[in-house]
């Protein structure tokens, strides 16, 4: 009789572990390179922190699913969700149409263009001085400015780089002209080399767009629940909040220039 009863409990307990395990929440993998401050970066332990961050933390909250993040090189970001290794990239990725081929995109929830880190003792004082012979101009790979610059500048003129701080030193030390990068980055860079760079932080023609979640094709739902989650978001001010605890001194350079700021989409 003590086995029969032994036997139902087993049962029994076998069962409920199965069901357990039937019903456990799968965790959201949020890709991301932790190498663009505010937005994404790392503590010095190696946590990380940011915008972005809070952001996916959010979002996991409102999907009711535990959040991974994933450090990931920019070049890896897509193949991470095209592989599986990830679910999302939530990585100020800005939509473009070869983009929009290989991955989905959610409803944008920040815009910014690129802008210039330029060595004070170039020539170069805006956009239309890149094209110029004997012009360097630093990009890092993968990224709008340099889509932008294989679009509008001769292909001597560029020199490609797989990080921002290389991109940086280049123009700081006067190897190169200028770096095109976003407004943020360029404006934190300059403040690491006062003597021997400036910024014009004049977004350059056609670069101004969405940044947005990117997932993979096809998966509808989940689509839809982060769309919702990004107008729910903004309607209850957590962009608003999210820009006042990590953008205050960026936001009022902006506005004294007349830029919008990185959450108005309007």
């Amino acid at each position: 009789m003590k086995r029969v009863i032994l036997l139902i409990l087993g049962g029994l307990l076998l069962f409920g572990c199965q069901k357990k395990a039937e019903t456990a929440v799968e965790p959201l993998i949020v890709a991301m390179e932790l190498q663009f401050p505010p937005f994404e970066m790392a503590e010095a332990d190696g946590t990380p922190t940011g915008i972005s961050v809070d952001t996916a933390y959010a979002l996991g909250e409102y999907l009711g699913r535990p959040v991974v993040i994933e450090n990931t090189a920019w070049t890896g970001l897509i193949p991470s969700i095209q592989s599986g290794k990830a679910d999302i990239i939530l990585s100020s990725m800005s939509i473009t149409e070869e983009r929009a081929k290989v991955v989905d995109f959610s409803v944008p929830y920040a815009a910014s263009g690129v802008t210039l880190l330029i060595n004070t003792d170039s020539a170069v004082k805006g956009y239309e001085d890149l094209s110029a012979d004997g012009v360097k101009v630093a990009v890092k790979s993968g990224t709008i400015g340099a889509i932008w610059a294989q679009e509008n500048l001769p292909a001597q003129n560029i020199q490609i780089f797989d990080e921002v701080a290389a991109c940086a030193l280049e123009v700081s030390q006067g190897k190169v002209d200028a770096f095109i990068y976003d407004g943020l980055t360029t404006f934190e860079l300059q403040k690491k080399f006062p003597e021997t760079t400036f910024v014009n932080l004049e977004n350059l023609p056609g670069t101004l767009g969405g940044w947005a979640v990117a997932m993979k094709k096809g998966n509808t739902e989940l689509k839809a629940d982060i769309d919702a989650f990004i107008v729910e978001f903004r309607e209850d001010g957590g962009f608003e909040e999210l820009e006042k605890k990590y953008l205050g001194e960026i936001k009022s350079v902006f506005d004294e220039a007349g830029l919008p700021s990185f959450f108005a989409l309007d």
